[in-house]
């Protein structure tokens, strides 16, 4: 079974991927309590914990019972990272992560997250500095390369091993396709194939359904399979690829009962941790996933996204339930929603 320094995982893990603005601990409980075996904060910059910038902060606080968890980090600079790894370890998750793979354009032409791969000497220092600076074990989030001329996956695998890196997540994109275009695994494959690479190798990058997860399994021989976007909306994810792994059998698709009920454990969890402003507002994004299928939807979903209230949405919620008490959901591939202008990965 793979482990991540003294971390022992699961046979083959499912990790929640790290993803700004969505990956916050209301999030993190709901997919947790449906399957997920290894949670990560949502990406937080290096400089803001330095200056004690509140919501770097507050991207720290995680529960118990979401571990095995990590704390993601980026940044450019080798003490800012240095400095901010001690800070993370100061909460103590069970690892740090370092992010060298957001595309968007405020981070990677800063010359941080994927913007690093241009430069594999600064990501080898960058992740030297935070490998000093804690006892942690250290991991990586990356991509395949910069662009279609400059896929340094292999290079980057072995060197990052080399100074002391616990594991690798890689998507299968280059930076440069953000997230256009069908994720190429094959690369994560030579990786993991690499007779030199002796670290867990985690794949990410388009699974959408059980039978996917399956296929890639097998088919590319990754320790472990990361997901993001097709977990918005949708915890389920996890817990139906389990089954399919054990059983080979689909499991049901969730009822409409237990989407407004995971929906409003959901809305409730990012008020009490938000405030009710912030946790109504950022609960938006996730509503078109939980009520995904149902027909005529639209005009339920635009009041949802316009109340202010608690108890107005819950209200909205259950005439939802009520009027659509007798539709049976049928199991489709998850719509994997473009999130890339908050680099949810």
């Amino acid at each position: 079974m793979p482990s991540i320094g003294h971390i022992q995982l699961p046979e083959f893990p499912l990790l929640l991927a790290p993803m700004e603005d969505v990956s916050d601990p209301p999030f993190r409980a709901v997919c947790k309590a449906n399957g997920a075996d290894v949670m990560y904060s949502e990406f937080i910059s290096s400089e803001g914990l330095i200056r004690d910038a509140i919501k770097s902060l507050k991207k720290l606080d995680f529960e118990e019972e979401e571990r095995p968890f990590a704390i993601q980090i980026f940044g450019g600079d080798e003490e800012a990272m240095g400095q901010s790894a001690a800070i993370c370890e100061a909460v103590n998750p069970d690892f740090i992560d370092i992010n060298f793979g957001c595309p968007v354009k405020k981070v990677a032409l800063k010359g941080a997250g994927a913007g690093v791969l241009k430069d594999i000497d600064l990501m080898e220092r960058l992740t030297k500095s935070v490998i000093a600076s804690t006892k942690l074990p250290v991991t990586i989030k990356t991509r395949l390369g910069w662009d279609d001329n400059t896929k340094n996956i292999e290079e980057v695998a072995e060197r990052m091993q080399d100074i002391g890196v616990a594991a690798i997540s890689i998507h299968g994109r280059t930076r440069c396709q953000l997230y256009k275009g069908v994720a190429d695994w094959s690369l994560i494959a030579k990786v993991k194939n690499n007779p030199r690479i002796t670290i867990p190798v985690f794949g990410n990058g388009d699974i959408d359904s059980p039978q996917k997860a399956k296929e890639y399994k097998e088919r590319y021989g990754v320790d472990g399979i990361m997901i993001g976007r097709a977990a918005i909306g949708y915890p389920w994810i996890f817990r139906e690829i389990k089954h399919y792994f054990a059983t080979g059998e689909l499991l049901p698709a969730p009822t409409l009962e237990e989407r407004i009920d995971v929906c409003k454990k959901h809305l409730n969890k990012s008020i009490s941790w938000k405030g009710q402003v912030v946790g109504i507002n950022e609960m938006r994004r996730h509503y078109t996933n939980y009520l995904k299928g149902l027909p005529g939807i639209k005009d339920f979903r635009l009041r949802l996204v316009t109340l202010n209230q608690p108890i107005e949405i819950h209200e909205v919620l259950d005439e939802i339930a009520a009027h659509y008490k007798n539709y049976c959901f049928e199991r489709t591939a998850i719509e994997l929603i473009d999130y890339h202008q908050n680099c949810p990965l």
